[in-house]
């Protein structure tokens, strides 16, 4: 039997408006944040207490992504389009008017920066060429999520009409699966690390999990009160963290798929308000979030045998 123990470690402050953002940079002692008052902000585990602003644009932040093999930084800016900041120059090197929408996701896969717009398209940028090299339309809703398996090379996209789609990013996008099952938007999705599964959670509150061999539909549970806004796997892929517009954050037995902890406001000093990102640190084993009452936490998430 496991007992899970959480320690709040850190409180951090900063952003004067709901942060919806969260990427783990190239090396994963840095993590970034991003939200509706425009900043983006580059945060150090080691030193968690003092941010530092990257960069300040006039709309919302709902989407970041790190390149690593080029320390790049990806600012998915609404209703504009993507800036590509050089993380080694803390310098933004080029931009690129792509979308009157809101950008939800931005996921790398090789040269290329994948981004998930408003209005349904999934739109291919090259990286070398800065330059939009193909529109995927796959909805006329938003896509809201997305994840990349890369040893099988599949893309998995969540959209708010209530669907999954898988598409192969070894042969040109094509779509391999059209997962249903999900009563409203999806907004949470992963691979596990080992691929096998991938999960998804959104405004049904519905947490599930799909085997990624055939797609199918392995358990389904009723996970939060209120919408799953985010999901993170551990590292070893033995843990999955969920977060909550019901200001809670759930840890989950992945193999069991059982509940093992719940962290909120009145068990844990947690947030006051809807939490819209998780990142499990493959740098400290920690566990950071992010909400809409402007505040970052930094959790110790700890297993005990008993």
């Amino acid at each position: 039997m496991v007992k899970i123990q959480v320690n709040k470690l850190h409180t951090l402050t900063g952003h004067n408006d709901c942060i919806y953002a969260l990427s783990e940079g190239s090396d994963p002692r840095f993590f970034y944040t991003g939200a509706g008052d425009g900043m983006v902000v580059e945060w150090d585990l080691d030193n968690p207490k003092d941010g530092k602003l990257i960069a300040k644009l006039p709309n919302s932040v709902y989407a970041l992504e790190v390149d690593r093999e080029r320390n790049l930084l990806i600012i998915g800016h609404n209703f504009e389009g993507i800036h590509v900041i050089d993380l080694n120059e803390n310098k933004e090197i080029w931009s690129l008017q792509l979308t009157n929408q809101a950008i939800f996701d931005i996921k790398i896969f090789g040269n290329e920066i994948l981004v998930g717009t408003g209005d349904g398209i999934l739109v291919v940028v090259g990286i070398p060429e800065r330059a939009v090299k193909k529109h995927v339309k796959l909805s006329s809703k938003s896509i809201r999520v997305m994840s990349i398996a890369p040893e099988k090379r599949h893309l998995a996209l969540g959209l708010s009409d209530h669907s999954i789609k898988i598409l192969d990013l070894a042969n040109n996008f094509e779509p391999l699966a059209n997962l249903q099952g999900h009563t409203n938007s999806v907004f949470a999705l992963g691979f596990s690390p080992d691929e096998k599964i991938l999960c998804s959670g959104g405004r049904d509150a519905q947490l599930k999990f799909w085997n990624s061999g055939d797609y199918s539909l392995s358990e389904n549970i009723v996970a939060h009160m209120f919408a799953i806004n985010y999901l993170s796997f551990k590292e070893d892929g033995n843990y999955l963290v969920t977060c909550s517009m019901d200001k809670s954050m759930k840890v989950w037995d992945v193999e069991n798929r059982k509940l093992l902890k719940v962290i909120d406001k009145a068990r844990n000093a947690g947030h006051g308000t809807s939490i819209n990102k998780v990142l499990w640190s493959t740098y400290s084993g920690q566990v950071v979030s992010i909400s809409d009452d402007r505040t970052i936490s930094i959790w110790q998430i700890e297993e005990k045998n008993l």
